[in-house]
């Protein structure tokens, strides 16, 4: 009898993980209002925008930090790569790469990129396997990023280390760029 209970209790034990692992899983697909949703009536494809800075009431992205300006891409590189570019703030600088799933694949910060500005290529797979191979330079002069979906989010950020240079980390930001570039045809 009291086997029979146990048996029933690590049955509903396993039952209940699986359900609530699978749906931990499948609620990023089943979304409708994640943040590529959220910032497409303020970021157009292709093209930088500043967020507002967050308030009380609530903010664009979910635990935004106040002393960070932020500038977002929706970037869709279906048709031809995207050049980014970003001037560096004083304090800090991060740029973050996420798939149309909000999945991070790629990160780089202004001390890994070593100069005032950070410049990149992003491409899918096959755009980076057409470009002519004197055009694949990966050295410090230009680094291509490859991504894994043709859609997703730039996340550019920048760090005012104290409130008065929020105002002028807002315009270094205001200065990042990106764009679609078509490719040379070889």
């Amino acid at each position: 009898m009291i086997l029979r209970a146990v048996l029933w209790i690590l049955t509903a034990l396993v039952l209940g993980g699986i359900v609530h692992l699978s749906t931990v899983l499948a609620m990023p697909q089943a979304a409708k209002q994640d943040a590529y949703a959220r910032l497409a009536p303020v970021a157009p494809v292709n093209t930088m925008a500043t967020l507002p800075a967050p308030t009380a009431q609530g903010s664009v992205i979910p635990f935004m930090d106040p002393a960070f300006a932020v500038a977002v891409c929706r970037y869709d590189i279906s048709a031809a790569p995207l050049k980014f570019s970003a001037p560096v703030s004083q304090s800090y600088t991060s740029v973050t790469f996420y798939t149309r799933n909000s999945v991070a694949y790629y990160a780089i910060n202004d001390r890994a990129a070593g100069r005032r500005t950070i410049e990149l290529d992003l491409m899918t797979a096959e755009q980076h396997a057409e470009m002519p191979e004197e055009e694949d330079v990966t050295s410090a002069d230009r680094l291509i990023i490859e991504s894994p979906t043709k859609t997703g989010l730039i996340v550019l950020r920048a760090l005012a280390a104290e409130p008065g240079l929020m105002a002028m980390t807002r315009r270094v930001l205001a200065a990042a760029q990106c764009h679609a570039e078509p490719q040379p045809k070889s």
